[in-house]
């Protein structure tokens, strides 16, 4: 039995390895049953859940032909380090870094800078719609976590908000 699709071959074991990696390291918690779950109980179902769809996704590329066998491409290293580094700046610009005197920039600062750093990923950079993005990203979070959820998060810099 000879892969048929390389691609759903290889996100099927991505989802798998990923999948199996959440359910053992949730079994580290108190799992709970059903009626009284414990901290542990949601990754542990969501890691067998993505396991399970790792295992279809394997199957289906064994067993469903496609016209051209779906070859895996290049690595797309250049989104791939975009979507990263987009990430590694909202952790920073949001939580600051003490060790070299980097203050907490807050979380509308942070969303501006995640939205515009990972929209340099694509193809097609508009800066007008970017910031459209932003925008509504910045005050959607901020209705939700902030107003709704009443979360303690640094929305501004200190030296904007005092």
């Amino acid at each position: 039995m000879g892969i048929k699709s390389q691609t759903d071959f290889f996100s099927g074991v991505m989802f798998t390895a990923v999948g199996a990696a959440f359910a053992i390291g949730a079994t580290t918690y108190n799992v709970g049953n059903g009626a009284r779950m414990g901290p542990g109980y949601f990754p542990l179902m969501l890691g067998v859940l993505l396991a399970i769809l790792g295992a279809i996704i394997i199957f289906q590329s064994l067993v469903v032909e496609t016209s051209d066998g779906s070859p895996i491409g290049k690595w797309a290293w250049k989104p791939l380090a975009f979507v990263i580094g987009a990430n590694l700046a909202f952790g920073v610009l949001l939580g600051g870094l003490p060790s070299i005197g980097l203050p907490a920039m807050g979380m509308i600062i942070a969303i501006y800078a995640l939205t515009i750093i990972s929209s340099l990923a694509g193809e097609h950079f508009k800066l007008r719609d970017v910031l459209v993005l932003a925008t509504i990203l910045a005050v959607g979070s901020y209705i939700a976590f902030i107003w709704a959820l009443k979360l303690q998060i640094q929305v501004w810099p200190t030296f904007i908000s005092g």
